[in-house]
């Protein structure tokens, strides 16, 4: 199936001032604590002066700035975009005053509000931006939450100007350093023996093929495994978050939905989880994130009384769309943006933030607590393929980055990959995850508890 294709967007001039006020209050989400000094351009005569590198590109329509310059920070090397100053240190100090030689603002704003998706015209197949079209593919920093690096620089500065440090913020009242949050997309609850029954047809193992059907027909299926999903999840003193698919229909190309439908018994049992702590969250169907009446009907009709959350099916996004649908239909958060083909930082950072809405020039009302980790993509023939020892080892490093800077761990592992017979992406792997985040001290949480807290406080 070809990919669709998309008339180039008109430009959106987002001004010098959208950008500070959008970049700064995410920085202070980031550092609780940071006093109200001035932080801008020259003009205003700041405590903390940016170099205005960014010219009159977001006056325009092009995905991409130029190539960006590499620069050391906390001993890692990072990609400044809008920085031409090379010659110069990248702070220059002055008693009561700092100079910022990198566009930091720009840079933060262009990474942290999606601009290259909302700008650029490659979509794949499944209609979402690839991550082949992305900065981060072309300069290799996916792994590298950049704009909370770009914090850490003004944060510096910061703390020269007020005379005191900053602290990253602390998750409840363990004081954790870090968040681990957990989710499942229930697609499939019933095709666990198609696979296996497909290979008998094919093999004209005509028995073995009869036993498949008949132990489907008779038999609980491997994926009809909710309370086992929550029981290990259990295990880590955790509780997690179940996206709940709500339609059997499929998408106008033909691309399944569900497998299942939300029957009296199920919902019980949904129910039932509920009771014991686990979050239901609404698992969009394709189509909704372009379709601001169908994602309000399967809302209102199936899961508005108990969700607060919603990631879309196949981690559908439409930037030009998209968030104002969100904001219409009054969900609270959502959990969809990653790349599909590769784990990371989609929008190089690594903390819930409000997306920017292009269509009115303001941050999103939701918020967006961005997904880092898909089993699928770990090993899939479209994706990557690691083998099962080259998962965790891969990982760790991004889980590192998120530790370091206060973030969320956010890990998706469908209940199929619960499946002992998945040998590649299953429990065994899902387990080390699991171990590994509780060993560096994660708290674990569910979207909705994520959400509450943060937006407790960014309204203190």
């Amino acid at each position: 199936m070809p990919a669709p294709t998309l008339a180039p967007a008109a430009p959106v001039a987002v001004s010098a001032e959208v950008r500070l006020a959008y970049v700064l209050r995410h920085f202070r989400l980031a550092y609780p604590g940071a006093p109200a000094i001035a932080i801008g351009y020259a003009e205003s005569q700041p405590q903390v002066e940016i170099a205005e590198k960014s010219g009159s590109f977001f006056a325009e329509n092009n995905p991409y700035p130029a190539a960006p310059n590499w620069r050391e920070w906390l001993g890692r090397q990072v990609p400044f975009f809008f920085d031409n100053a090379l010659e110069k240190p990248l702070l220059i100090f002055d008693e009561k005053r700092v100079i910022i030689s990198a566009d930091i603002i720009s840079a933060a704003f262009y990474l942290l509000s999606g601009w290259q998706e909302y700008f650029s015209i490659e979509r794949d197949r499944h209609g979402r931006f690839p991550y082949a079209a992305s900065v981060q593919q072309k300069c290799n920093f996916v792994t590298l939450p950049v704009v909370n690096y770009y914090f850490d620089v003004l944060k510096t500065a910061v703390e020269h100007v007020a005379r005191i440090p900053l602290k990253l913020r602390c998750w409840g009242n363990q004081q954790a350093e870090f968040v681990a949050f957990i989710s499942h997309d229930i697609d499939n609850l019933r095709s666990a023996w198609k696979a296996p029954a497909r290979a008998a047809l094919q093999q004209r193992k005509f028995g073995l093929f009869g036993k498949l059907l008949w132990r489907h027909l008779n038999n609980t299926d491997a994926w009809d495994n909710l309370e086992a999903v929550a029981a290990q999840v259990a295990q880590y003193r955790a509780k997690s978050t179940f996206f709940i698919l709500p339609t059997t229909k499929k998408a106008a190309n033909d691309t399944p939905n569900a497998d299942y439908k939300l029957t009296f018994d199920l919902w019980q049992r949904l129910q039932q989880l509920k009771q014991q702590g686990y979050e239901l969250a609404q698992h969009g169907s394709l189509g909704t994130a372009i379709d601001t009446n169908l994602l309000d009907t399967e809302w209102l009709e199936k899961l508005q009384a108990e969700a607060q959350g919603l990631r879309f099916h196949y981690l559908s996004w439409e930037p030009r769309q998209t968030p104002s649908i969100i904001d219409w239909v009054g969900i609270r958060y959502d959990t969809t943006l990653c790349f599909a083909e590769h784990y990371g930082f989609r929008h190089s950072y690594c903390l819930p933030f409000y997306p920017f809405n292009f269509n009115n020039g303001l941050a999103a009302e939701f918020l967006e607590i961005p997904l880092n980790i898909m089993d699928t993509t770990l090993h899939h023939p479209n994706y990557l393929q690691l083998a099962p020892a080259e998962i965790l080892p891969a990982l760790e490093p991004v889980f590192a980055e998120i530790k370091r800077f206060g973030g969320v761990a956010s890990v998706l592992w469908h209940n199929e990959n619960f499946d002992p017979a998945n040998t590649q992406n299953g429990p065994r792997e899902f387990h080390e995850i699991m171990r590994h985040l509780q060993q560096q001290g994660a708290a674990f949480r569910t979207g909705r508890e994520i959400w509450e807290e943060f937006t407790a406080e960014s309204n203190l």
